[in-house]
């Protein structure tokens, strides 16, 4: 039977309910999503079903990098942190300029760190070859960029809104406009991921991604605010962001998927 967006809409009331009982009953704030979400059904076919792989790296340090994930041997130049001017022509849709900063738990500035970010463009289609939705795809944008991080820790990007898109998990389900975030550390062992949201998306209510981070909190955590400051006169809308890498201010990552 296929599933409805009632039938999702349900499952997260009831995951919600349970979520709040549990602290009623004493129980600790669930800064991160549990891997047995109900609603998000694709989790939990994602999740990793072997042991991670055991890497003796006293024999050869560098055995790590065979197998994890590379992204280029290039340095970063500096277009790789504006998705508008990396091909020939404009892209089509709204500019935005993202920055913040990425923290540590005591808010101290971590210097020096790759950010990568990729996203739909803004009919909400991928430039990818997996990609299912039939929007049109913008022939001027790619939607992947990447930066470091200043001395106090920010990161800055310049790329365009991305849409809203469906993704087939049950029938009417779609994604909110939101911008994927890579960072890593001193190896790519230490990668993080997580998904940065725009204020006030009619969406937050129906999808079970973001609401599979059941504190309130934390999911606000997610959530971009519309900085004036950052926008730039006649150009772009600005939207600040912090990353906030553990501690009880940590924001959500995709562990596990």
């Amino acid at each position: 039977m296929t599933l409805t967006q009632h039938d999702i809409d349900q499952e997260i009331a009831a995951e919600r309910a349970a979520y709040e009982k549990r602290l009623a009953d004493g129980g600790p704030v669930e800064h991160q999503p549990r891997r047995d979400y109900a609603p998000y059904r694709s989790s939990v076919l994602r999740h990793p079903k072997q042991p991670p792989v055991t890497i003796d790296v006293s024999k050869d340090p560098e055995l790590v990098e065979l197998v994890s994930p590379a992204f280029g041997e290039r340095d970063i130049t500096e277009i790789d942190n504006d998705l508008t001017r990396q091909h020939d022509g404009e892209p089509i849709g709204e500019r935005i300029t993202v920055s913040g900063r990425l923290l540590d738990r005591d808010g101290r500035p971590v210097r020096g760190q790759l950010v990568e970010i990729w996203q739909a463009n803004s009919a909400g289609r991928y430039a990818h070859q997996r990609e299912q939705h039939d929007a049109p795809l913008d022939p001027n944008f790619t939607g992947v960029g990447r930066t470091l991080t200043d001395a106090e820790g920010r990161y800055h990007f310049t790329t365009i809104q991305p849409g809203p898109y469906p993704w087939r998990q049950h029938l009417n389900a779609w994604r909110p406009a939101h911008i994927h975030f890579s960072v890593f550390g001193t190896a790519f062992t230490q990668r993080l991921v997580t998904q940065m949201y725009f204020p006030s998306d009619p969406l937050f209510p129906y999808d079970p991604i973001i609401q599979s981070v059941t504190d309130d909190a934390a999911r606000q955590r997610l959530v971009a605010t519309y900085d004036h400051g950052l926008s730039v006169p006649e150009f772009s809308m600005g939207y600040h962001w912090d990353i906030v890498l553990d501690g009880p201010n940590a924001t959500w990552i995709e562990e596990g998927r």
